[in-house]
């Protein structure tokens, strides 16, 4: 991975433990590695694995000062103090990618092999079913479209058939009519009581329908700018994106109508903003490992409304991830252990010995298949979830539909019967 594309930084100073010192510098968090770089010679003061981390905590040196440590494999202690916004924003952001590191270990590992067939094939079958999924989203889409201006056309057809019921009232009843409130009154009103227990019923139906989850995601949270970051949740539904805390509370929810903006500063980094006038701007910034996973729903929900910062550019160059800077050693002891994990059988002959550790190390879909087919997945189930809601729309239009035309044809039957009564 390039060093000049971290996924965050920090102003700080570093103590240097063999000349009693403190070094003021850059601490700076990498897809893999954290780091830290001297302001005054630009020589980099230490560099390790987020894997090595055994330990990250906030102390005070000599009693006095806050700083951070971070504890790495062999008991080598880093110390960080100065750090700026603040050292609990950045020892919320590094526990936050440590910890999602440790949750997928394999991630580091992905080498530089050639892709296996059956992982090909399963992107191929994932991608055949996206691209007949998305013709089948289109169709639902023009046959909503046709549904919408059925309802326009009912609606004019009640709207004219309200005022041949009126004018009918007229002719039957004059307008000197001494008791009380006209008959037609009492009809009209009974007519919006019935349209806004429809309207009532269709817009629950709407809410139950959009508040699927599509993704959920952990994330160190800011309103705002970075001095405030804290550990919480990205929540991605069919209709709106909603911003939790640690304990499932809702901080905001961000409608998909309302949302004028989505800032891609790196594959890991987004910031939403809805713009009001007259007031300020609601803008949220989320730092998440599990960020990509995200990404692809939120490209195809907000396309138009995604906008990459010149700092995704230097992500955008370099691969998800790069193989191990301090390599791995596969020679024999290596390989018998990669052995002894796969269960090989007790008894092999020497001259088989080297053919089935090489299956047994060459899985049938490779890490970066996997991720692939992740993604993938999660644009099907968002594909999915936006035909289920459509479905559901159009099924209770087709109430609607079927209802209103009942009603329109009683009330032409009616009329009809008035208009020869009348003449």
């Amino acid at each position: 991975m390039s060093q000049d594309a971290p996924i965050h930084s920090w102003p700080g100073s570093y103590y240097i433990n063999s000349e009693k010192r403190w070094e003021s510098g850059t601490l700076s968090l990498t897809r893999t590695i954290v780091r830290f770089i001297s302001g005054q010679s630009k020589e980099c003061l230490a560099s390790f694995r987020l894997s090595r981390i055994m330990e990250i905590k906030m102390e005070s040196s000599s009693f006095i000062f806050s700083t951070l440590t971070v504890l790495e494999e062999g008991n080598v202690k880093h110390w960080f103090g100065s750090l700026k916004p603040n050292r609990v924003v950045v020892f919320n952001v590094l526990e936050h990618f440590w910890r999602e590191r440790l949750l997928s270990p394999t991630s580091e590992a992905r080498g530089a092999e050639c892709q296996p067939s059956k992982g090909r094939e399963l992107i191929s079958l994932v991608a055949g079913a996206q691209r007949r999924l998305e013709d089948t989203g289109r169709v639902l889409s023009h046959q909503g479209e046709q549904f919408d201006n059925m309802m326009q056309g009912l609606e004019k057809i009640d709207s004219d058939l309200g005022v041949a019921d009126k004018l009918l009232s007229e002719l039957e009843s004059p307008s000197w009519w001494p008791f009380g409130k006209l008959p037609w009154k009492t009809q009209q009103e009974a007519k919006a009581e019935d349209a806004a227990k429809a309207a009532a019923a269709i817009s629950a139906g709407k809410v139950s329908s959009r508040s699927k989850v599509i993704a959920s995601i952990p994330a160190v949270v800011s309103k705002g700018g970075n001095s405030d970051l804290k550990p919480g949740c990205l929540l991605v539904l069919v209709s709106s994106l909603e911003v939790r805390d640690t304990n499932c509370h809702l901080l905001h929810r961000f409608e998909r109508n309302e949302i004028d903006e989505i800032r891609v500063h790196s594959p890991y980094e987004i910031a939403v903003r809805q713009r009001f006038i007259g007031k300020p701007d609601i803008c949220y910034r989320f730092l998440s490992a599990k960020m990509p996973e995200a990404m692809s729903v939120l490209e195809m929900q907000y396309k138009k409304k995604m906008e990459l910062t010149s700092e995704y550019a230097a992500f955008k160059a370099t691969p998800l991830s790069s193989p191990d800077k301090e390599g791995t050693n596969w020679n024999e002891a290596g390989l018998m252990q990669k052995c002894q994990d796969t269960e090989l059988p007790v008894e092999v002959p020497a001259g088989e010995l080297s053919q089935l550790q090489v299956q047994a190390l060459q899985p049938s879909v490779s890490q970066a298949e996997a991720q692939e087919l992740k993604q993938m997945l999660m644009q099907l189930k968002n594909l999915a979830l936006e035909a289920e809601t459509e479905l559901e729309r159009q099924d209770e239009v087709l109430d609607v539909l079927t209802s209103s035309t009942d009603r329109a044809t009683m009330q032409i039957g009616k009329h009809t019967c008035r208009m020869k009564r009348l003449l």
